[in-house]
């Protein structure tokens, strides 16, 4: 009788969670593969479906912007006088189309008179960043996925804590995860210097839980509401390229930012405080005037589950759709899905130059690993791909066509793209893309092409190693 009882519910269970998977599953192939699995293997399929097949991660995110803890604050001050003529090059077709999608799948608008700096390396971003916290007058705003409790960790709480005994509004979020990259977490330090910070989703069982998605990922420094950093650069002594005796020195790029966007920057700031505390500005939010010599036109994305689109996703492909001449993508972690696949190959098909710039050695290699695994159908269809050579290159870009810029926090993996919280800028400026391009070209200059000939050559064992590793690529 029991083992009726156990298999009818089994049964029931099975078929209810293969009619989830028919009717919410958009690709037909995952939807089947699921159907078939929750039917003939009664219980543990469904279980599995459960547990893998269901993305957890969103509806989470979604459940939790319903019930007020992700708000959206709305930017006051958009509009700063008359509408500035947009350069000639904007509008061509596939400019003009690009700009049509971002204005459809995120939140802000694309804003004219900003001025960007490119920042190289612990060497240059770190004394601008300090500079500018030195100086501030109102408020200084710090957003950091990681931030060490080593000597340039150190430096930064210094500098923190005497703006705050200035009377300067100080807050600092550091993501619950990553600062448990070193230890001791920063966040010891910091309450003893009784600075004022946040932990975003911290560990615990009795309210958050314990996530290892839903990760805070972006980089902010906001300060005065006139000047912002973003980009890929975390906290820590490990940027310091020029110190030979770090021993896991890490190349990458920052942007210090001046102009309108810098409203967006802190928009997105405390979007997070919100979630992390629950305390909302005490003043509306304002965005800085154009500069007069500010000629990029840039926009703020903020990207995670709890967006109604995968913003990132969207631009990319339609980058890539729109391009006409060439592409260029450096990234540190590289694991397209099955759309940027697409939208890569049918680019270089089309006659556009792509060309993928990876690290030679990558400090998680079972992502260096799946990535791998997804080369050949790139080769296959012209889109060239190089290994720079050590140190670890942790820089991030997207650059087209000579004056498009997608620039920030964000890797080209799924943890990027749908699993955790990121923070890019898209830049229209031909003077940056041009910066930028010259960097791509001096390292590709010093790459090695991976080619389809020493694919084939790779041993059987690693090839496996790859395949495999490319199962698990959604969760990576």
């Amino acid at each position: 009788m029991l083992s009726t009882t156990l298999a009818i519910i089994f049964l029931v269970f099975g078929l209810f969670s293969a009619g989830h998977a028919l009717l919410l599953k958009r690709d037909p192939r995952s939807a089947l593969g699921w159907f078939v699995v929750c039917l003939i293997v009664p219980g543990l399929g469904a279980l599995g479906y459960w547990f893998l097949g269901v993305n957890r991660i969103r509806s989470k995110a979604r459940r939790w912007r319903a019930r007020g803890r992700m708000h959206f604050f709305e930017w006051a001050c958009e509009d700063h006088g008359e509408e500035v003529p947009l350069p000639q090059y904007m509008h061509r077709e596939n400019f003009f189309a690009l700009r049509s999608l971002a204005d459809a799948v995120t939140r802000r608008h694309l804003v004219h008179g900003n001025k960007l700096s490119i920042l190289h390396n612990g060497e240059e971003v770190y004394p601008a960043m300090l500079t500018a916290i030195e100086g501030a007058q109102h408020s200084v705003y710090l957003s950091s996925y990681i931030f060490a409790d080593d000597r340039t960790g150190q430096s930064f709480c210094d500098a923190l804590q005497r703006a705050a005994t200035r009377g300067v509004d100080v807050r600092v979020l550091v993501d619950a995860l990553g600062e448990h990259y070193f230890w001791p977490p920063i966040h010891r330090r910091l309450s003893k210097m009784a600075i004022r910070h946040a932990r975003f989703l911290p560990f615990s069982l009795s309210s958050w839980g314990f996530f290892i998605n839903l990760r805070n990922h972006r980089k902010l420094l906001i300060v005065d509401n006139c000047v912002g950093f973003t980009g890929g650069m975390n906290i820590s002594d490990r940027h310091l390229l020029a110190d030979p005796a770090l021993p896991h020195r890490v190349v990458d790029l920052h942007f210090e930012i001046a102009g309108p966007v810098v409203g967006q920057m802190q928009e997105a700031f405390f979007e997070d405080w919100y979630f992390a505390t629950g305390e909302v500005p005490q003043k509306p939010l304002t965005s800085p005037s154009p500069l007069v010599d500010g000629a990029s036109f840039c926009r703020g994305i903020s990207a995670g589950p709890n967006e109604d689109f995968e913003p990132l996703t969207w631009i990319i492909v339609g980058a890539l759709n729109s391009a006409r001449k060439r592409v260029c993508i450096m990234t540190p972690y590289f694991i397209p899905d099955r759309a940027l696949t697409t939208a890569l190959c049918a680019a270089a098909l089309r006659g556009v130059q792509v060309e993928i710039i990876l690290p030679q050695k990558n400090n998680f290699p079972f992502v260096h690993w799946a990535s791998q695994d997804y080369f050949a159908e790139l080769l296959e269809h012209k889109v060239r791909i190089f290994y720079q050579p050590p140190p670890f290159v942790h820089s991030k870009m997207l650059l087209m066509d000579h004056h498009y810029a997608l620039i920030g926090s964000a890797n080209i993996d799924p943890r990027s793209l749908r699993l955790n919280f990121e923070f890019n800028l898209e830049i229209f400026d031909q003077t940056t893309s041009a910066a930028l391009t010259d960097y791509f070209d001096a390292a590709r200059a010093v790459s090695a092409p991976v080619t389809a000939t020493r694919l084939r050559e790779l041993p059987l064992w690693i090839r496996l190693r790859n395949g495999f590793a490319k199962i698990f690529s959604p969760y990576l």
